[in-house]
């Protein structure tokens, strides 16, 4: 059982879509009942789990009032949002809202599953970003973000070592998503999808690490564009 959140865009869609292929179960964790019938109706096969990462003090009630799994094998943080701007110029709403998705709802996510990610021996993904390594200038709301998920990954991964739970951090380099043209419409940029990494190739050493027998466990694994 692997539980996915950003299963419906990007790499996220790229791993549920080979995570459902080989015949593994799958929940998708979803912003609200509306998006858990749509993602459904596209990934025939999928299960899903109804909470609003920009809400995350809200995840502990929201799951609370759904089943969730006795094992689960993985859990993949691959949903998140961007937002460029100065520092002169973002606003604090800005700020919290990618503080929430892209650190808070990973740290509140992972502690609410953690009982049964010890039970299970699990692997816990955390999709970063280059910007999870060095911060450039626009970006410092999303870069503090993800600067915080590395320290949060690297906390974990000490923390539960003991307790048989892997953690791997996967810092992909531009990736052709919709956040990716997002970001090039924020940068006011002509989008060329091909110049970079495809979702896939990411989804696939995800897929590595999840994979990857017991005795061994992949930390930090950063990915670049090979053209």
């Amino acid at each position: 059982m692997h539980v996915v959140t950003g299963a419906g865009s990007g790499i996220g869609a790229s791993l549920t879509s080979r995570l459902l292929d080989r015949g593994d179960a799958v929940i998708a964790v979803v912003r609200d009942a509306g998006r858990a019938r749509q993602l459904s109706a596209e990934l025939p096969g999928i299960a899903t789990l109804v909470g609003d990462l920009e809400n995350p003090g809200r995840l502990a009630w929201a799951l609370s009032k759904q089943t969730l799994p006795e094992r689960i094998d993985s859990l993949v943080h691959a949903a998140g949002t961007v937002d460029l701007g100065g520092v002169a110029d973002l606003t604090a709403a800005s700020w919290q809202k990618q503080i929430a998705v892209n650190l808070l709802a990973p740290a509140e996510l992972t502690r609410l599953f953690l009982p049964v990610l010890r039970v299970s021996a699990a692997r816990v993904v955390f999709v970063n970003s280059g910007a999870g390594l060095r911060a450039n200038p626009e970006w410092s709301a999303y870069a503090a973000s993800k600067h915080g998920l590395k320290a949060l990954a690297d906390s974990l991964r000490a923390e539960e070592h003991a307790n048989g739970v892997h953690v791997t951090t996967v810092y992909p380099g531009r990736t052709a998503t919709p956040m990716q043209q997002k970001v090039h419409q924020q940068e006011g940029a002509e989008y060329h999808p091909e110049r970079f990494i495809d979702p896939d190739s990411v989804a696939r050493s995800i897929l590595t690490a999840i994979d990857l027998p017991r005795d061994a466990e992949i930390t930090d694994l950063s990915i670049r564009p090979g053209r």
